[in-house]
C-alpha cells in the first residue's frame, strides 16, 4: 500500500485531506517562499506547491537510503521508514488586483487586509503537486477561485476577526467558519480550494497513482 505524505504544517490541509478516509503522515517542508521579481501569482503558487512536495520527497527518499546503510537504526522521527510514498504539496496564493495577501500574523494586519478586500473581487490560486517517490512520476493542478466580498465597514470587520481570529489565514478569513459571511458571491470549480486544499484534484491525482477512492 503506498503511504501518503502531506508536505504541510497546515491543520486545515490536514482537516481536508481527513475527509478522505485515507491514513497519511504529516512533514512540514523547509522552503523559502519568497516572491521571485515579476513572478505571476499562478506561477508563485505552482512553484511553490512543487517545491514542497519535492522538498519532502527529497527528505523520504534520504532517509531510506540511510535507513538501508544503518538498518540498526531503521525509522525515522515521522513514523517510519516506508517505500512508496506519495507526497502532496500544496500552496495558496491570494490577491486583490496585484497585490498578495499573505496571512496577516496580527489583528491589526487582518483588519487592514478585509479593509482592501471590501467590494472587491479576490482571486485565490490553489495549487497542488504530488510525487511519488519510487518512480518520480508527478501529477499537479491550478484551481482558480474568485470571491467577491461584500461591502465591509470596521465594525463588521473587529466583530469578524474577533470572533473567527483568522491571523494565520491568507487574506485574512476562513471561508469554513464565519468568514462565508464575507461574501456576496464565490466561483470555484472546487469549494475545498478556497481552505487550502483542492481535493477534487487531490481524489484525480490519487487515482492515477493506483489510489483506491469510491
Amino acid at each position: 500500500m503506498q503511504v501518503l505524505v502531506l508536505a504541510s504544517g497546515s491543520q486545515y490541509r490536514a482537516q481536508l485531506l481527513e475527509r478522505l478516509h485515507l491514513p497519511f503522515r504529516i512533514v512540514s517542508p523547509d522552503i523559502d517562499e519568497s516572491v521571485q521579481l515579476g513572478e505571476p501569482q499562478d506561477v508563485l503558487a505552482q512553484r511553490l506547491a512543487k517545491q514542497k512536495a519535492q522538498c519532502v520527497a527529497t527528505m523520504l527518499i534520504n532517509r531510506q537510503l540511510l535507513d538501508k546503510q544503518m538498518p540498526e537504526q531503521n525509522g525515522d522521527p515521522h513514523g517510519g521508514a516506508t517505500s512508496g510514498e506519495l507526497v502532496i504539496g500544496s500552496d495558496q496564493v491570494a490577491c486583490v488586483g496585484d497585490r498578495i495577501l499573505g496571512k496577516p500574523g496580527s489583528v491589526d494586519a487582518a483588519c487592514a487586509q478585509l479593509a482592501a478586500m471590501s467590494g472587491n473581487a479576490v482571486s485565490f490560486y490553489t495549487s497542488l503537486h504530488i510525487i511519488q517517490t519510487h518512480t518520480g512520476k508527478h501529477f499537479s493542478a491550478l484551481d482558480i477561485t474568485v470571491a467577491t466580498t461584500r461591502i465591509l465597514n470596521r465594525q463588521s470587520i473587529e466583530r469578524y476577526v474577533d470572533s473567527d481570529k483568522p491571523l494565520d489565514c491568507a487574506g485574512s478569513f476562513k471561508a469554513e467558519a464565519l468568514g462565508i459571511s464575507l461574501f456576496s458571491s464565490i466561483s470555484s470549480e472546487d469549494p475545498t480550494a478556497l481552505v487550502g486544499l483542492p481535493l477534487i484534484s487531490v481524489c484525480e491525482g490519487l487515482r492515477q497513482f493506483g489510489v483506491e477512492l469510491p
